[in-house]
């Protein structure tokens, strides 16, 4: 076993690998951009190296100072967690020549497995079905149109390199192809320096089934059985599940036997996915699976394998990287009862999903699991900590586990309904919706039931009056006696002649509101919430909902749903008016990657004015109202969040 390891990651992985090297006894070296100087993995680790600036490609991906790091700290291995560096074979060659060991596959898996066309072409010759589609080099436009029209609409264009849904787009009429294509070229570009696609017949009731693999170098290679990874919203995984929900024997024989025969076919060494397309149109059958890619690292989602298995995949990797063989054989790998994942992001799922940044003012995860289930919280941050444009918005995972789908479904209900986050938009209400949804709860999943349902999914319920008493009380301070609080704003104090009482002001997005928070001589308090609200009467503080107060706000927490209400300072002299609709300002930092329109040209409300591309995703930001544009950013200008992209003639509004 290794002494010392370098881990090439930041965030939630680089923790998780910590924690399992510290188990072994393996000391760990953290690397680190600007940005996260501060961050839990840094302090987490035995030592830590700063490796440059906040962007990935001036830190993260800069494989030759990741390996000097190594080298200097005295590292004999690098763990590149997921994402990065971590299906880069050039960097798996750098590292070998370096002298260290790469804790993953070699550098010829990797090649083999990278491209998505030259994979599927190696798969179909080890007997390994893949998905009807062009997999060739030319990439003229139209021939790829052609041969799209030959596979049949609807159509899949998918960037050939890496993965994450970036670059892929479904196109349900040839009119509609040449666009999609731009966009998926230029998405692959950003994300993966390469624009090249495929094209592939697209799946009507597609199911996403993947087998975990391991291999190690002495030709040993075993299956941990399948995960679902269905439930996606723009071809990213939301909630992920192990064993697949209505998986048959003969159809897990088959999915498995093809995914050992595919890591046997590249010589596998490590911890692998090979990633399913199942059409579940009609039911899941043995002959009605293809493989579309192979994920030559560790998973996102790899815990929910852990829970079923009781395999600790990292060790795994740390144990085959330093030369041992599988720790156990085919035979030995039990699956018991079943497991969930769910990403918590900060994102707003009713802005279409669109990321979000902030700081975790207030970050509180369940502690304690359900009765008869079992909980793992993995996370990279911390409260105080904040979500940086620059990275990933994930902020944990949260994995339960129980003796069926039924209890594993319900600890996961609770775990959504205990898990508090204020300071950024997240997206707990969305993945709470989703659990409760009819389809999902009986394991009628597939990857578009995300899409169809969405409208519901995102819909959230307006605050009880019950919510808004409880963000006046807290705004007031009231009920937090003792150093915490402020000794001019409690209530808790003495009154000779009357109850003593203030009024507060709120705002809920557009809404303002106004109360009246008075002291009750038991140590309750009223509130009176002004029209259209009706009087609160007296309510015990103990029963009210959770809540958390932040700089300039209140978040109360109703189950999975986290409503924050505004708390203006009364001695602002901002203008509180509503923001005017002369201008379009950006929704969160990013690069103007493709403009539409030019300054005096006439608009219509929902037209798309221009692509801003923020975590190597592209979101179109259209017209809010008709007008004339007296203002627009320039391609390929860098912005902040609230910096304004596009100024209307105001005469034109209206």
């Amino acid at each position: 076993m290794f002494g010392k390891i370098l881990i090439a990651n930041r965030g939630e992985i680089a923790c998780r690998v910590i924690r399992t090297a510290r188990k072994l006894g393996v000391r760990t070296v953290a690397v680190y951009s600007d940005a996260d100087a501060r961050a839990l993995h840094v302090e987490m680790a035995d030592e830590a190296v700063h490796i440059g600036p906040s962007p990935v490609g001036e830190s993260y991906l800069r494989g030759d100072r990741i390996i000097a790091a190594a080298l200097a700290t005295g590292a004999e291995a690098i763990h590149p967690g997921y994402g990065f560096l971590s299906e880069n074979p050039d960097f798996v060659d750098q590292v070998t020549a370096a002298g260290l060991v790469f804790v993953g596959p070699s550098a010829a898996s990797i090649r083999a497995m990278g491209l998505k066309d030259a994979a599927k072409r190696l798969m179909e010759k080890a007997g390994v079905p893949v998905v009807p589609g062009y997999h060739g080099e030319a990439q003229e436009i139209v021939l790829l149109a052609s041969k799209a029209r030959e596979i049949g609409y609807p159509v899949l264009i998918k960037a050939r390199a890496g993965g994450g849904g970036k670059g892929m787009r479904r196109v349900d009429h040839p009119d509609d192809f040449s666009e999609a294509l731009s966009g998926a070229r230029r998405e692959a570009k950003a994300a993966f320096g390469d624009d090249r696609v495929l094209v592939e017949k697209y799946v009507d009731k597609p199911r996403h089934i993947e087998v975990q693999v391991f291999g190690d170098n002495f030709g040993n290679a075993v299956h941990l059985y399948e995960r679902d990874c269905s439930a996606q919203r723009r071809h990213q995984k939301v909630i992920e599940e192990a064993p697949a929900p209505g998986m048959t024997p003969a159809l897990r024989k088959a999915m498995t036997e093809a995914a050992i025969k595919a890591a046997k076919a590249i010589n596998y060494s490590g911890a692998g996915t090979i990633e399913f397309i199942v059409d579940a149109s009609a039911g899941l059958k043995p002959d009605r699976f293809w493989f579309m890619e192979m994920n030559t690292r560790l998973q996102v989602e790899h815990p929910v394998t852990e829970m079923v298995t009781g395999v600790d995949l990292v060790e795994w990797q740390l144990r085959v990287a330093s030369g041992e063989k599988l720790p156990k054989t085919q035979g030995e790998i039990a699956l018991a009862g079943h497991a969930f994942e769910a990403r918590v992001y900060a994102e707003d799922a009713a802005k279409g999903f669109l990321p979000a940044t902030g700081t975790l003012h207030h970050l509180k995860f369940p502690d304690v699991p359900p009765e008869g289930a079992a909980m793992r919280i993995e996370t990279g941050v911390r409260a105080g900590d904040a979500i940086s444009p620059f990275y990933d918005p994930m902020i944990a995972k949260l994995v339960v586990h129980g003796k069926d789908r039924t209890t594993a479904l319900a600890a996961l209900r609770d775990a959504l309904a205990r898990t508090e986050v204020a300071g950024s938009t997240v997206n707990t209400a969305f993945l709470a919706a989703l659990v409760e949804d009819a389809d999902f709860t009986a394991g009628d999943v597939d990857t578009g039931l995300i899409s169809r349902h969405q409208e519901t999914l995102i819909a959230l319920p307006a605050p009880s009056d019950e919510a808004i008493a409880a963000a006046a009380l807290a705004a007031t301070d009231a009920g937090a006696p003792g150093p915490a609080a402020d000794p001019w704003s409690t209530l808790l104090g003495y009154a000779h002649f009357h109850t003593l009482a203030r009024r507060t002001r709120l705002r809920f997005g557009e809404e303002n509101i106004l109360a009246r928070v008075s002291a009750r001589p038991d140590g309750r308090f009223q509130v009176a919430l002004e029209a259209p609200h009706d009087a609160i009467n007296s309510h015990d503080l103990r029963n009210l909902p959770r809540t958390a107060r932040w700089p300039g706000h209140v978040t109360v927490f109703e189950g999975a749903i986290g409503y924050t209400f505004a708390v203006p300072d009364p001695l602002s002299k901002a203008d509180e008016a509503a923001a005017a609709t002369g201008s379009l300002r950006a929704p969160m930092p990013g690069l103007v990657k493709l403009v539409r329109a030019a300054t005096g040209d006439t608009v219509i409300k929902g037209q798309p004015l221009l692509i801003l591309e923020a975590m190597k995703m592209e979101h179109t930001i259209a017209a809010p109202h008709d007008g004339v544009i007296a203002e627009i950013a320039a391609e390929g200008a860098q912005v902040s969040d609230g910096t304004v992209l596009v100024r209307f003639v105001e005469e034109a509004l209206g």
